[in-house]
């Protein structure tokens, strides 16, 4: 590992190398499933590339040599002379993984040995691959003429570097580098032309350009590629051997303005045209010209480079720092090459460059914020509600009209920050999605079983601390739908389906709320399959009367297994509680449905965030309670009732239909003062409703989750707390528990019994 490397540069080097192998594994992917899609096979290529070029950069010597044999099997595939089939594909993606593997090198330095020994087993394989197809006979002629390798070419190249490059974290030294490792560098020069005084020199600036000649056999193309990651900030120039003045004067001129200057740097790289001395002294003015800082430019000053290449190196090494005012944009934009001059030797960069700058430009659009500072950022918005809601409390204490209408308009600034604030944190399940491709590749060969993965809603957005968690219980649940649900091959002919099963995971927004759906074409669950394994443990007796969905929650008990064998995949037990507890965990629910011979899907509601919510106050017995406002159905007036206390009751009538009714201060036994009208919330999950009997309702208010301590983390049907204007605390009521509660209380209504339904409305939500 190269000691040019700072923390930020590493993470940042970390970070695309990881989109990288992401495009990388989705493209390998594309071609086990289409061999044929000669995009796709590109698209592996330039991935690999592009992973090879810039650990080449950086100096990660294991991780280039290792690509390289990568990058050779792509290439010949792209040529012809190999067959892409499984095998070939089974091999690059296990390469994938090494590849993955030395990056964890940079810091985790632990596991070199282990990563060398598997490097060298898996460019044996490559190399025992080469020109054979998947039988291990060697293929046959390209269906493409294979293209001829290009013999070794001279090239002379010029670069000016932009001001900032050494901010953004590129170091010249790298991009030479990595162009020795195209060829042989015959000779370099540096240009210092612009370099100040050392005195006066801005470490943090790049002011540095670099000519040089290369003997290699790589395309223009090749080349111009090491330098994709600063096409938008460079000058870059290159022209092959022989070198004519006139392309010389017109493109290295670009680079290094002064003709003087250019045709001493051009005897020294040996690449000065024989005999146009008079023809280049006749556009020449002086017959000397020096270097700023003191030293002339026919004179290599090595130690004066050496000190150049130091204060590079120590700017390298900081944290990147924001770029003054002066230095924020390139000055000098690459020129178009002139149309009339030089027509042998075309500016290849310049046409390059274009639609690397449309990137560029799309990119900048975005910024990377560390995930920590909109945490931080989420957490100052929350205090802000709750001040915004402690300035509301003294406005109407005070009845202050001009302040009451103040804090109204605060109220609305701070709901659009918060909202604006939370939609930071939201990124698309598209992505989290695309990883299960390689999961279903994997483990379905590990099965013998054939299974397409089917994505849906990607584009649906969810808070990213939320994605993050899911990734456990989604693999399970994929992997399960793998191994129990889809059938063998033969199995699926055998009941007239394909033979190849679907698997299929979709997103989309309900009620406030997102629902991922993770469903099979399988052979779905066995209702007495699960109630013989139920009676075997002692769960349910043989009168106990279960729906179809009980049965099916039987499935989340813990060490509960219908599988007759243990295998790497399932069988112990483990799995289906711990994704029932990691759901229920982010304030979410899950459900299993399923029919015998068509399949089963597991559907997963989610809240949208975990910091703000919009929420519903209520008080019983003096306590606050808050309620999310999207299961707030309606709120209606508890009837008077003679002789019968409503608390008491576990049902009550609502439009001629019996609902479970739950008295939250006989729930949490709560001891205060009775109100003399009490109210009922109607609260909904799914499709479960129930009746919350209340002493006060206080409306809608927007709520600051804060999290209970480890001391509280088991209450039942408390999700969290919050800070009410006032100061005081308020519990944020889990209607699911809640739901579950009154569904073991409430019993079957009989007429004699049954509640007066309530009459008057005072609030309904649609």
């Amino acid at each position: 590992m190269t000691d040019d490397l700072s923390d930020s540069s590493l993470d940042m080097f970390l970070e695309e190398s990881g989109l990288m192998l992401g495009e990388f594994e989705q493209a390998l992917l594309a071609m086990a499933e289409d061999s044929h899609d000669l995009e796709t096979l590109n698209s592996a290529f330039r991935a690999a590339h592009n992973i090879k070029g810039t650990a080449g950069m950086f100096g990660f010597e294991r991780v280039v040599e290792f690509t390289h044999e990568v990058e050779a099997l792509l290439d010949r595939m792209r040529a012809g002379t190999q067959a892409i089939d499984q095998v070939a594909v089974q091999l690059l993606l296990e390469c994938l993984d090494q590849i993955e593997l030395l990056l964890e090198e940079l810091s985790d330095a632990s596991q070199i040995p282990f990563n060398r020994q598997r490097s060298q087993q898996l460019m044996l394989k490559l190399e025992a691959l080469k020109g054979k197809d998947g039988n291990g006979a060697v293929a046959g002629p390209p269906s493409v003429a294979a293209e001829v390798p290009p013999a070794q070419a001279e090239w002379l190249l010029g670069i000016r570097f932009g001001p900032n490059n050494l901010r953004d974290g590129y170091d010249p030294r790298a991009f030479v580098r990595y162009l020795a490792q195209l060829g042989e560098l015959l000779a370099v020069q540096a240009l210092t032309g612009a370099v100040p005084a050392l005195a006066q020199l801005d470490a943090e600036s790049c002011q540095l350009g670099i000519m040089l000649r290369l003997r290699s056999a790589a395309s223009r193309e090749r080349i111009v590629q090491a330098f994709d990651f600063i096409a938008d900030s460079c000058v870059l120039r290159l022209l092959p051997a022989p070198f004519e003045l006139s392309a010389l004067q017109q493109q290295m001129g670009e680079v290094e303005p002064d003709p003087q200057r250019l045709q001493t740097i051009l005897r020294a790289l040996g690449a000065w045209p024989e005999g146009s001395a008079a023809a280049m002294a006749a556009t020449t003015e002086s017959p000397a010209t020096t270097v700023s800082g003191g030293a002339s430019a026919a004179n290599k000053d090595e130690d004066y480079l050496e000190r150049l290449f130091e204060a590079c190196h120590q700017a390298y090494a900081k944290p990147p720092q924001p770029a003054p005012a002066a230095a924020s944009r390139q000055p000098d934009a690459p020129a178009k090459p002139k149309p009339a001059a030089a027509p042998a030797a075309p500016s290849a960069s310049t046409a390059r460059t274009t639609p690397a700058r449309d990137k560029k430009s799309e990119e900048s659009r975005y910024i990377r914020v560390p995930a920590d500072k909109l945490d931080e950022l989420i957490s100052q918005i929350g205090e802000l509600v709750i001040a915004v809601s402690s300035a509301q409390i003294v406005a109407e204490k005070h009845r202050i009209s001009e302040f009451s209408e103040i804090a109204q308009r605060l109220d609305k600034l701070v709901e659009g920050a918060r909202d604006h604030s939370l939609k930071l944190r939201m990124v698309p399940v598209g992505d989290t999605f695309a990883r299960f491709k390689r999961i279903v590749y994997d483990v379905s060969r590990a099965l013998g079983k054939e299974a397409e993965l089917l994505i849906s809603g990607g584009d649906t957005e969810l808070d990213k601390s939320m994605v993050e968690q899911l990734m456990d219980p989604l693999t399970h649940l994929v992997r399960n739908a793998l191994d129990h649900g889809l059938e063998a091959p033969e199995e699926r002919l055998a009941r007239g389906k394909a033979a190849g099963g679907q698997i299929r995971l979709d997103a989309h927004h309900d009620t406030g709320a997102i629902v991922i759906e993770i469903s099979d074409d399988g052979r779905g669950l066995s209702r007495e399959r699960i109630l013989a394994k139920a009676l075997e443990r002692g769960l349910v007796t043989r009168d106990t009367g279960l729906s179809d969905e009980q049965v099916w929650n039987l499935i989340f008990l813990p060490g509960f297994s219908t599988a007759e064998q243990v295998t790497d995949l399932s069988g112990r037990g483990v799995g289906m509680d711990v994704v029932r507890r990691n759901i229920e965990a982010l304030r979410g629910e899950v459900k299993l449905s399923s029919r015998e011979g068509a399949g089963s899907t597991v559907q997963i509601r989610l809240p949208l965030t975990l910091a703000i919510i919009d929420g519903f106050l209520v008080e019983v017995a003096g306590s606050s309670f808050v309620l999310p406002l999207d299961g707030v159905e309606e709120c209606i007036e508890a009837p008077e009732l003679d002789g019968q206390s409503l608390a008491a009751a576990n049902y009550f009538e609502r439009r001629n239909s019996v609902m479970p009714l739950l008295c939250l201060r006989r729930h949490f036994k709560l001891d205060g003062p009775a109100s003399r009208r009490s109210s009922v919330v109607v609260v909904r999950h799914g499709t479960q409703r129930v009746g919350l009997l209340v002493d006060r309702l206080h409306g809608e208010h927007q709520t600051v989750i804060k999290p209970l301590g480890r001391l509280f983390s088991r209450l039942h049907s408390i999700s969290g707390s919050a800070i009410l204007g006032s100061g005081s605390v308020a519990l944020i009521l889990d209607i699911p528990a809640l739901l579950a509660d009154a569904s073991v209380r409430h019993v079957p209504a009989t007429p004699s019994t049954r509640l007066a339904s309530p009459s008057s409305h005072t609030k309904r939500h649609p």
